[in-house]
């Protein structure tokens, strides 16, 4: 009994130590393996596309940017862009508003069918547009005769970015007004508001952060798609190709320094998202947190 109450004892007095706390070597060992990873597949890469894009000087990357097709690759891509973004920003806040307010028939297959994008390869959904729209495609007869041209020109871009961007605001926009609940909606209403007016004065401010990191994201992946686009567009130079396709076919005609200015550009893009990225997704996230604390839990029914 003494050796039990000894043992005790011991276990009494030594020092408590967190689970998540590791001794200084390892915590060295997954700090250093971590900045090797970076180093190599993320700062590295950064650094060739910058050197080999400016090693024959700025003279040679503006005029690599001033040729027509690459400054038809840049308009292109930013049209793409400018549209395919509001119009999933418009379906992301109605989509997002009906799952997490109503409960309606298929709210379920909704839910699945905003996820299929993320689960398709994007080639994929580029030869369904081509099954859909394309010569010998189901509705590609009745385009011809109509002379209506979708695949191999600008609406099937246009359409293919925006099926491989439709998730990103719905799927950021769900958990945001899930958490915000319907009271202050409610109220609103009770108080004589429209359905404009109350979505104007109470849901958009409380979702904003979280609509324009949405926004944000929606949009670098606009930019940045190649596979969906490039089984689309036809790669004809000057009338169907985006940046990213660009890029390709000039490193395929080893025009290397015209290749890398133009993927310098997509990279300051993306370097520019990443911060604008972090800074709202900050604001979104402490946003949510404030409404979680500050709402009364709802029950899981309500809707």
């Amino acid at each position: 009994m003494p050796a039990e109450l000894s043992l005790t004892a011991s276990f009494e007095r030594a020092p408590a130590r967190s689970a998540t706390t590791e001794p200084a070597w390892v915590r060295a060992i997954l700090i250093a393996g971590a900045m090797i990873v970076l180093l190599l597949f993320v700062l590295i890469p950064l650094f060739s596309v910058f050197y080999y894009a400016t090693r024959n000087g700025i003279a040679a990357c503006l005029s690599a940017i001033a040729q027509s097709d690459a400054r038809w690759a840049i308009a292109l891509t930013l049209f793409t862009a400018s549209i395919a973004v509001p119009l999933n920003t418009a379906f992301g806040i109605a989509a997002s508003w009906a799952i997490t307010k109503f409960d309606f028939p298929g709210k379920n297959v909704l839910i699945t069918l905003i996820d299929v994008p993320l689960a398709v390869s994007p080639v994929i959904s580029g030869m369904i547009l081509v099954l859909l729209f394309g010569a010998q495609g189901i509705f590609g007869a009745w385009l011809q005769s109509h002379d209506i041209h979708i695949i191999f020109a600008l609406p099937g871009i246009v359409m293919a970015t925006v099926f491989v961007t439709f998730p990103f605001v719905a799927r950021e926009l769900i958990p945001i007004m899930e958490s915000t609940g319907s009271e202050e909606e409610e109220a609103a209403l009770v108080l004589g508001a429209g359905g404009w007016q109350m979505f104007f004065r109470v849901t958009l401010p409380n979702i904003k952060w979280g609509l324009l990191y949405a926004v944000i994201i929606c949009n670098a992946r606009a930019m940045g798609e190649f596979g969906a686009v490039s089984v689309v567009s036809g790669s004809v130079r000057g009338k169907t190709i985006t940046m990213p396709l660009f890029v390709e076919i000039l490193y395929n005609e080893y025009n290397l320094s015209a290749a890398f200015t133009i993927a310098s550009l997509l990279t300051s893009l993306a370097i520019a998202t990443l911060i604008a990225k972090r800074v709202v997704g900050r604001k979104a996230v402490a946003e949510t947190a404030v409404h979680a604390i500050v709402e009364p839990r709802r029950n899981p029914d309500e809707h």
